[in-house]
């Protein structure tokens, strides 16, 4: 951690390692320096943030495009058209056994009469 001290007209500044001293000056250019290089490289790095998540954002909007693509291609149906079908096919399954249990009975009790 830096500090001023002294009391001339140039104040010096200590550095990170005791005993280690550079007037304020020099210490300012290289500060604005690093500030510079810092921002330029925050920004920059801001920039390429944003660029990564158009790309991910596009990047997914064409592999959507591409899976609904293949599905319609493969002719596939949407849930709510088979869950009807199966419901329709249960239905008609029940209706059979129904009426397959009325006509074995109106065939015994034919059978019955006959006799």
């Amino acid at each position: 951690m830096s500090r001023l001290i002294g009391p001339g007209p140039t104040p010096i500044i200590t550095g990170e390692h005791p005993g280690h001293f550079r007037p304020i000056h020099e210490v300012s250019a290289v500060t604005q320096t690093t500030n510079r290089f810092l921002d330029d490289l925050a920004r920059l790095l801001t920039d390429a943030a944003g660029a990564a998540q158009g790309m991910r954002r596009e990047v997914e909007t064409l592999m959507k495009a591409q899976g609904e693509r293949v599905l319609r291609d493969m002719d596939l149906v949407q849930r709510e058209e088979f869950e009807a079908v199966r419901e329709m096919a249960a239905k008609a399954r029940d209706e059979n056994e129904r009426l397959s249990a009325r006509v074995s009975a109106l065939e015994a009790e034919l059978a019955r009469l006959r006799q």
